[in-house]
């Protein structure tokens, strides 16, 4: 019993639609930290590369501008301040294109992995994240050791790349000191994007490795216990137990209808015992006849008690019964196979209405219905093995 409580408490079953859904409504969806930087450092180093010329340009236009002065003009505070406003807004033109690439390149990372996602929850104020327990538990608990190991590693990692580029080109730093002013700068222009290529390669390499752990990690925080997979059945679905009994009412007050619906019926049709069909006709007001009630065994003894306590006829027919019972529903009318059977049926009935009302010598039951073979199910095998007690039995019995 302890181990199947324990069973139900461990998060074993993957995290249902409604829970993926709730997770990224208040914000928690994979992210990962490593991808981003990645994004950022590939864009703004990109941009460098090829707009680097551009961007040098205009911050040596910028200083040139702003670092020429008068005499006259250089003890002026006016004159200061008005230039000094006219250099910061060249550098922001001249850094503007770079600004706009990381942001952009900070809002549309995270879409890479996780899709368009905007949600207010990690702004509002929680008291929990004041505890000092749930920050030692995120400091010093498994997502705070997989960042520290992850953050060593890629410190490593990275500082081995750049030791091993350093080591490499010692020769051409050491020979740049002896280089024209204008050459030397070319040389650690390419000195520097080698590395930059390099430190990105192995970037490329941790986020590789960082995508695939933070979509697991994510999966595994959003699993649920048995326990709560049953609770969200409950909440969606509703309870088993109340469905079941709201069900079972439904099921009796249609058959509650349905026995109303007997006393007003033209004929009973039945197997004799085990099907019982009322049919009901109006004329001018049904293109066919319908079916009223329905049922075997125990449902189809009541329907026959009804009907002989109501004087409505009852025909044994059991080939017509099988047949009505099996493709008709109740307030279906009558299958288009079965009008000259039912025809013959509503005859007889007719005709023992007259016959009763003026005294008269009753008719003939029928007999001879035409049932095509494809309609009728054929006998129940059940159908002796516990055959249902007539009405009359049954008083006689109680």
């Amino acid at each position: 019993m302890a181990e199947s409580q324990q069973s139900d408490l461990e998060k074993t079953e993957p995290a249902s639609p409604r829970r993926l859904e709730q997770a990224r409504e208040q914000g928690q969806v994979a992210r990962s930290i490593e991808l981003s930087n990645f994004s950022s450092l590939v864009v703004s180093g990109g941009l460098l590369l090829f707009a680097g010329a551009t961007l040098i340009d205009g911050m040596r236009t910028m200083f040139a501008t702003g670092l020429h002065l008068d005499r006259a003009h250089a003890f002026d505070p006016a004159v200061a301040l008005s230039r000094l406003y006219e250099s910061m807004l060249a550098a922001l033109w001249v850094v503007a294109p770079l600004f706009v690439a990381c942001v952009l390149v900070a809002l549309l990372a995270p879409m890479l992995l996780s899709g368009w996602l905007f949600s207010t929850e990690a702004l509002q104020p929680k008291l929990s994240r004041l505890s000092p327990a749930a920050y030692l538990s995120r400091t010093f608990g498994w997502n705070g050791a997989v960042e520290l190991i992850k953050a060593v590693l890629k410190v490593v990692m990275l500082g081995a790349v750049v030791i091993a580029m350093l080591w490499q080109q010692k020769e051409a730093m050491a020979m740049l000191a002896m280089e024209p002013i204008e050459s030397a700068l070319a040389h650690v222009g390419t000195l520097m994007t080698d590395a930059f290529v390099a430190v990105m390669l192995a970037m490329l390499l941790i986020v590789a490795i960082d995508v695939p752990f933070q979509i697991w990690n994510h999966v595994q925080q959003l699993r649920m216990t048995k326990e709560e997979v049953r609770q969200e059945s409950k909440e969606t679905d509703g309870n088993p137990e109340v469905k079941g009994r709201i069900r079972a009412m439904q099921r009796e007050m249609a058959r509650r209808r349905m026995m109303s619906a007997v006393p007003k019926a033209d004929v009973v049709i039945t197997n004799p015992t085990h099907y019982a069909v009322a049919l009901q006709y109006q004329e001018g007001r049904m293109r066919a006849p319908q079916v009223v009630a329905k049922g075997t065994r125990e449902t189809a003894a009541r329907i026959l008690e009804l009907a002989r306590e109501n004087d409505v006829p009852v025909l044994s027919a059991p080939p017509l019964a099988r047949a009505l019972y099996r493709h008709a529903e109740i307030g279906d009318g009558v299958p288009a196979p079965l009008y000259g059977a039912v025809a013959e049926v509503l005859a007889w009935v007719y005709q023992l209405r007259l016959a009763r009302g003026y005294g008269s010598v009753l008719p003939g039951t029928p007999t001879q219905l035409e049932v095509p073979a494809e309609l009728d199910p054929g006998p129940d095998p059940d159908d002796d093995a516990a055959p249902v007690p007539r009405p009359d039995a049954r008083r006689a019995a109680a």
